[in-house]
């Protein structure tokens, strides 16, 4: 740390484009600590569907912000803002490095400084939006906000209510889109210094891999554990179980679905969200990109490597 800001390294990209493994393989290399930056991951109970790392990986390689909170718990980006920059400080004082590895743009966004502590609230606005979601349904909500907030409506994924209401909220109180509240209000100060590493690769090599990564999913467990979880008393209607993959799930279960039916809706809403993520992040700054189909693995992690210590050292 210096001049009170947290010097890291964050490896971005959209999902399956290989983040993990090459995270391993620098974070070995730089003496890091990773803080995963996945909204998703952070549950505990989910872990075939959120492609969490193994916990002999993670006694091997500390890994912060897994399995932090219950399904049924309502984890904010703020609260994600707060606990990574805390567990970011332990790991300076510790003299490692925080390596930031995952997939969710808006936590970034949450450590850059990109919530106000005035954005506007109101009840009885909120239980508005509840009622039109019962009434009108989720899919004309979240159509009404690209219409007046196409930003905020690529980033937040059509059957997330939680997200869905709150930027509808957010406009109807001021008049004014979430997106710009989150892009012009008065930001709190950011106390980290970060410098992206972005990953890439063909798109098509990079659906191959999707649909590969959710085949497997599906083989090892997949289905078990989202049965597990309703049968837990877990609602299917908690913002924990709205993602990709366990709301196909859920409808397979309920019977509404086939088993197949399910995977391939997985496949289908995991390929759409890959380009909603390369959306956000090409706007990530200050950032180096890297194809890992065009480049050798070595050469990229050796040239990566150099760059990560030039920004530690304050050189870069």
């Amino acid at each position: 740390m210096k001049d009170g800001k947290i010097k890291a390294i964050a490896i971005i990209g959209p999902t399956a484009v290989g983040k993990t493994n090459f995270s391993l393989s620098l974070a070995s290399s730089l003496g890091a600590e990773i803080i995963s930056v996945d909204s998703r991951q952070v549950y505990r109970y989910l872990d075939v569907g959120t492609d969490k790392v193994s916990r002999e990986i993670r006694r091997r390689i500390i890994h912060h912000l897994i399995d932090i909170a219950d399904p049924d718990q309502i984890y904010s980006a703020a609260d994600f803002a707060a606990d990574a920059a805390d567990a970011a400080r332990r790991i300076c004082v510790r003299g490692r490095v925080p390596l930031l590895i995952g997939g969710t743009p808006f936590y970034y966004r949450a450590l850059e400084g990109a919530l106000s502590d005035n954005l506007p609230k109101d009840e009885n606005v909120r239980a508005e939006l509840e009622n039109e979601i019962k009434e009108r349904g989720l899919d004309a909500l979240h159509g009404e906000l690209e219409g007046i907030d196409p930003e905020s409506a690529a980033r937040i994924h059509p059957h997330d209510p939680v997200r869905t209401m709150r930027a509808l909220e957010i406009f109807r109180i001021t008049g004014k889109s979430a997106s710009w509240w989150y892009g012009s209000a008065d930001r709190m100060e950011s106390p980290w210094d970060i410098f992206y590493i972005g990953l890439t690769r063909d798109r098509a090599v990079l659906y191959e891999n999707i649909a590969r990564r959710v085949k497997q999913q599906f083989a090892n467990g997949y289905p078990e554990e989202v049965k597990w979880l309703l049968d837990n008393g877990y609602s299917p209607d908690l913002p924990a179980l709205q993602g990709f993959g366990y709301r196909e799930l859920v409808e397979y279960i309920m019977g509404k679905v086939s088993l197949a039916e399910a995977e391939e809706g997985d496949i289908r809403s995991t390929k759409a969200f890959s380009r909603r993520q390369m959306t956000w992040f090409k706007h990530f700054e200050p950032a180096v990109w890297y194809d890992l189909g065009a480049s050798s693995g070595d050469g990229v992690l050796s040239d990566v490597l150099s760059r990560s210590l030039s920004h530690l050292e304050g050189k870069g």
